[in-house]
């Protein structure tokens, strides 16, 4: 059994698995490459995840995840920045760990309005200073800063980032080691994504590519409405072409929030999702 070679498994298709329940599934379905999340790293300690990467022969496509960078000014502001810093660090260790074309990238959500705030355009400035100031630490690290934006019903609990255009503009502020994320679930809708896709591609910004399908109706925790490619309503051809001209040749990750993926037994959720990756997102490559 083989998957397609550039098809990744994002940690959070099988959330509640551990890291290495994770790898095994991974590796069961042929699967080349794992996109991992901080807190199975953190269950174990980050030397144990880096032995079972290392173990794996997995190459790592990305670390999920850093940001929240909304608060305001003071300690909590200051604990949040140095948390990004060791997400950084973990990020350059297990990518490190990983096998060849395992990517450094680490991937950040900007967090929402901080409580009691409705000023949108104060909370993303403070998203572009915490990104410029990470920017260097980053660099030094070989990391790169991946800036996720999230579909605008996101955008005051998670991200006030809510375009890609948004994104490219605070990655390209930042500096050379700042890029963006594409991640179809939150970017299907906008009417410009296949431009923005194209100007991400020619700044060299595109850091990682994600997929998973929208699903309606959207389930009462809207977080929750993510589904398998190709059971939803998103058009996996053209945003993959689209990705695919503006130059990307990394990892492609299958990351999905959904309830019932996640009662599934893990070797089922990752062949499952293979298998649609292969119908609906390769044909694109």
């Amino acid at each position: 059994m083989s998957a397609h070679p550039r098809y990744s498994l994002n940690q959070a298709t099988v959330k509640h698995a551990s890291l290495a329940e994770a790898i095994a599934a991974t590796k069961g379905a042929g699967i080349e490459s794992i996109g991992v999340w901080r807190e199975p790293v953190a269950d174990i300690g980050l030397d144990a995840a880096i032995r079972l990467i290392a173990d794996s022969g997995l190459r790592v496509s990305s670390l999920c995840r850093g940001g929240f960078f909304t608060v305001d000014d003071g300690p909590e502001r200051t604990a949040a920045l140095d948390d990004n810093r060791r997400a950084i660090e973990e990020t350059a260790a297990l990518a490190g760990a990983g096998a060849e074309g395992s990517a450094a990238v680490l991937v950040l959500v900007a967090g929402g309005l901080p409580a009691g705030s409705r000023d949108l355009v104060g909370a993303r400035e403070r998203v572009r200073d915490a990104l410029g100031a990470l920017e260097p630490f980053a660099a030094s690290a070989g990391v790169t800063l991946a800036v996720e934006p999230l579909h605008p019903m996101f955008a005051a609990d998670r991200a006030v980032v809510s375009t890609l255009g948004q994104a490219i503009g605070l990655a390209v502020d930042a500096g050379p080691s700042a890029g963006v994320v594409v991640d179809t679930y939150h970017v299907w809708w906008d009417p410009d994504v296949l431009q923005q896709i194209a100007r991400a591609g020619s700044l060299g910004r595109i850091a990682s590519y994600q997929v998973c399908d929208w699903l309606t109706p959207l389930p009462a925790d809207v977080l929750l409405g993510r589904g398998v490619p190709g059971h939803g309503h998103i058009d996996f051809g053209s945003l993959t072409k689209a990705v695919v001209d503006a130059g990307y040749t990394g990892d492609i990750e299958c990351e999905i929030f959904n309830a019932d993926v996640w009662a599934r037994p893990y070797d089922e959720v990752a062949g499952e999702t293979a298998d649609a990756f292969a119908r609906v997102v390769a044909p694109h490559l």
